[in-house]
């Protein structure tokens, strides 16, 4: 697999993103999205996250973030990978989802191609990783990933949208705590 887009220096920053097989809209439920803030904060507390802005999509996540000392990006995106498949197919087995079984049984056929045993396949393989390079790079992505939900008509103001970090910039509450930059 190339590593033209992948997180692979130590000590460096990067935009990430991460999204589910087909583009399916699982992160439109409030239960999905607590899956996805709940395994950041593990990762930021355990696995040497540190994130600096972030947006859950209905079909993707964004992120700008790095590992700290000691850690690398890769090993933490697979294990957030790994461990929020596992959740969030739990999730819509065991909670209210009416797209329940068409949603089970396209993640079930995207294991088709795969030549591990696998029951179920939620995230597309990878990620997309860019290096932040220049404080230019740094702002225009912070940008993109605030106004992304602007964008696709989910709020009018990107601090209105609960699951970014546009929270953190407009000082509001928010639902995950993240390392703010300072960027002109």
């Amino acid at each position: 697999m190339s590593t033209k887009y992948k997180a692979t220096m130590t000590d460096t920053g990067y935009f990430i993103t991460i999204t589910t097989v087909g583009w399916i809209d699982v992160f439109t439920r409030l239960k999905q999205k607590f899956v996805i803030t709940q395994a950041i904060r593990y990762c930021q507390k355990h696995k040497g996250l540190e994130v600096y802005a972030y947006c859950i999509m209905p079909s993707h996540i964004h992120m700008l973030c790095k590992a700290k000392e000691g850690f690398l990006l890769s090993n933490i995106m697979r294990d957030f990978k790994k461990f929020t498949s596992k959740k969030i197919i739990d999730t819509i087995i065991n909670y209210p989802e009416s797209r329940r079984e068409w949603m089970l049984n396209y993640f079930s056929e995207a294991c088709d191609h795969l030549k591990r045993n696998q029951q179920y396949k939620v995230w597309q393989d990878g990620y997309h990783a860019e290096i932040c390079s220049s404080n230019k790079f740094i702002k225009q992505k912070l940008d993109y990933i605030h106004n992304n939900p602007v964008n696709d008509k989910i709020v009018s103001n990107p601090e209105d949208y609960v699951f970014s970090s546009a929270r953190n910039y407009a000082s509001l509450d928010s639902e995950l705590d993240i390392v703010l930059l300072h960027v002109f």
